[in-house]
């Protein structure tokens, strides 16, 4: 649905973005995070043809934006970080009005109907906008966002703003939206992004340095880095033990569990639990638990920017016991 290939943007001599590549499919949700100056406004606006590149290609739906450009900002539904809004507007007349701004050929109450159901605001439809609250503008910006039914969503900070409930419903409205739309979503809260997006993009210093699934970034993928461990026998020697295998890259001992049993979190930069199990299982100790700890996407996220992931993700190696 969205294929971005060798974006690269300079403003003057300065360099914003280089080489930004990435895609989409259809009905998934992405999470587009990076610190602030990184390139990641630079990188939406090019997407929604707000500005032009240097360099590079974006197809929306097999549009290419730079040839084509009406037809392509036509499957795009665009939320700024501030939405555009008209507040001496009735919310049903800013509707209306943006409803023919676009030019959209759908029956428009029937539409708007719909809109409004969809984003929570039928009952204020009647009230002038200023007098909304924060959370309500939000909504009645994601509205604007909705009309002509694009298939593509680009919201930029959509919970900027908003109180925690306020951010818990128009979490659950994204999540609603990525079932029939094709959602890129930026956002500086990072336990956001993981509650809600299926893939995640982190952009830094102008280049695209992870490009994943959120389940790889938060350790509940394929791979592991963090073990936690109950093994009965002897708790310095276990210790020791683990430290030893290779791959392995911390261990710390969390006490006793039960009588004779003690519990450890093993980090590691592979994977690293046929080693450790083979390791145990010759030294005679029983190991009466080992599970996956999921990281935070923010302890993988700032592993990230500071250049550690990559590092990580290049050693595959299981690794064994060291002699």
């Amino acid at each position: 649905m969205i294929d971005v290939e060798n974006l690269t943007k300079y403003y003057g001599r300065s360099l914003a973005i280089e080489n930004v590549s990435f895609s989409l499919d259809e009905g998934k949700i992405l999470g587009l995070l990076g610190p602030n100056g990184a390139g990641k406004s630079t990188t939406m606006n090019i997407i929604t043809g707000y500005i032009s590149a240097d360099r590079g290609t974006v197809r929306i739906d097999g549009i290419d934006m730079f040839e084509k450009p009406l037809e392509a900002k036509k499957k795009i539904g665009y939320m700024p970080e501030v939405p555009p809004l008209y507040n001496d507007m009735t919310v049903e007349k800013y509707l209306a009005f943006m409803f023919n701004l676009k030019k959209v050929r759908l029956p428009m109450k029937a539409h708007l109907d719909k809109i409004c159901q969809d984003t929570q605001i039928e009952d204020v439809r009647g009230k002038i906008i200023k007098y909304l609250s924060k959370g309500y503008k939000q909504r009645v910006g994601l509205a604007q966002a909705l009309i002509g039914d694009p298939p593509v969503l680009i919201l930029d900070e959509p919970t900027a703003g908003l109180d925690p409930a306020q951010i818990i419903e128009m979490r659950k409205l994204v999540r609603e939206l990525g079932k029939n739309h094709t959602v890129i979503m930026s956002s500086h809260v990072l336990s956001e992004v993981q509650a809600v997006c299926d893939k995640i993009i982190v952009i830094n210093k102008g280049t695209v340095a992870a490009d994943a699934f959120t389940s790889e970034l938060t350790g509940t993928g394929s791979g592991t880095s963090k073990l936690r461990l109950i093994v009965e026998g002897r708790e310095k020697s276990v210790l020791a033990l683990l430290k030893r295998i290779s791959g392995v890259t911390d261990v710390s001992g969390r006490g006793e569990t039960e009588r004779g049993c003690y519990e450890f979190i093993v980090e590691s930069n592979t994977d690293v639990r046929r080693p450790v199990y083979r390791a145990l299982a010759k030294a005679d100790y029983n190991i009466l638990n080992m599970s996956p700890v999921a990281l935070s996407l923010e302890e993988t996220y700032l592993d990230i920017i500071s250049g550690k992931y990559s590092e990580k993700e290049a050693d595959d190696d299981d690794g064994d016991i060291q002699a």
